[in-house]
């Protein structure tokens, strides 16, 4: 009787804990089953290209939240990233190039340049939060203006176009069939797996989460693990940036706008705690694929574009409650 009780209690939980990924899965199917196109190779592929870009974003935000901290500036620093890379490698020969008189320049010079440019940024949102000791949501909320601000002036807030060919082929080429976006996020999924798995910083990461102050008692460097996490989170988002203007074969200062919404609701339905010490990559990468598949979902039922913010919106309030249900529960 007790294990029927034990049993039936585990399936509860379960429902309870994973209710937003299995609802999405059922609309999934409905929808599979309604519009033959949906399970098609060309949808997939599609999933799979959304999905690789927004992995890379969701993973920079899940250190800040592992370390029960947020980051509000991935989006306008996915724009800035973007609109950088995309500066420096427009096409010589385009009408109506920002900058003229920019020598053509290596494009893996550029995205190194890029990313050094936005890890700055997250260098001192780390820094701010771990010296100044300024809450991360005020921190990076403040960081999101500016850098907004900043990408305003250095654009002139002109959309950027006439971008040059090996950059685009990043987005729209792959390899024995897979497509390049694919294989970037899967090793950067690989990477960041072995250092919060395999590493010191990594174990670090979790220690904060969990407890900062027992962390830092047993000798954890908390304001140096802070530091690292924003300003990789930041070399991320960039990475991103860069990806999306290949993508999108062009870019402007609000490419990335509200892209950390997303990445924290995905990180939150992949089971990444907003009360620090838990996540996953697998997690964060499952999380990822069920928003996209909803909001794929949604554009083959016909649902207008105002009305899939209003989903989105609830899916992002009910995977935190959720993850906070989960909290008290173990309290």
């Amino acid at each position: 009787m007790n294990q029927a009780k034990q049993n039936s209690k585990s399936i509860t939980n379960f429902l309870q804990n994973n209710a937003i990924i299995i609802i999405i899965f059922l609309i999934v199917a409905f929808v599979g089953i309604r519009e033959p196109n949906f399970f098609s190779f060309g949808n997939f592929k599609n999933l799979s290209v959304n999905t690789a870009v927004r992995f890379i974003i969701a993973v920079g935000v899940s250190g800040a939240l592992i370390t029960k901290g947020t980051d509000l500036s991935a989006g306008r620093l996915v724009g800035l990233g973007s609109c950088i890379a995309a500066v420096m490698l427009q096409r010589s020969d385009f009408a109506t190039k920002l900058f003229p008189g920019l020598p053509e320049l290596n494009m893996y010079l550029v995205f190194l340049i890029t990313i050094v440019i936005c890890g700055l940024f997250g260098l001192v949102n780390g820094a701010v939060i771990s010296f100044l000791k300024v809450p991360p949501f005020i921190t990076t909320l403040g960081m999101q203006t500016l850098v907004y601000g900043i990408c305003l002036v250095f654009t002139g807030a002109q959309p950027i176009g006439g971008l040059r060919q090996d950059y685009t082929s990043i987005a729209s080429g792959s390899i024995l069939g897979i497509p390049k976006l694919v294989i970037i996020a899967l090793v950067v999924g690989l990477l960041m797996w072995f250092l919060f798995n395999m590493t010191r910083h990594g174990k670090y990461m979790y220690a904060i989460g969990g407890n900062e102050n027992a962390a830092e008692v047993a000798g954890v460097n908390t304001s140096k693990a802070k530091i690292i996490i924003y300003t990789l989170a930041a070399m991320l988002y960039s990475l991103g940036g860069i990806l999306l203007a290949a993508k999108a074969g062009g870019t402007s200062v609000n490419m990335g706008s509200g892209y950390e919404l997303e990445a924290i609701a995905a990180c939150t339905i992949g089971g990444v705690s907003t009360n620090g010490g838990v996540g996953k990559i697998s997690g964060i990468l499952i999380g990822v694929l069920v928003f996209e598949l909803l909001k794929i979902s949604l554009q083959f039922l016909g649902v207008e574009t105002s009305y899939t913010y209003i989903v989105q919106g609830l899916v992002i309030i009910i995977a935190v409650a959720l993850d906070l249900r989960k909290y008290l529960a173990k309290k």
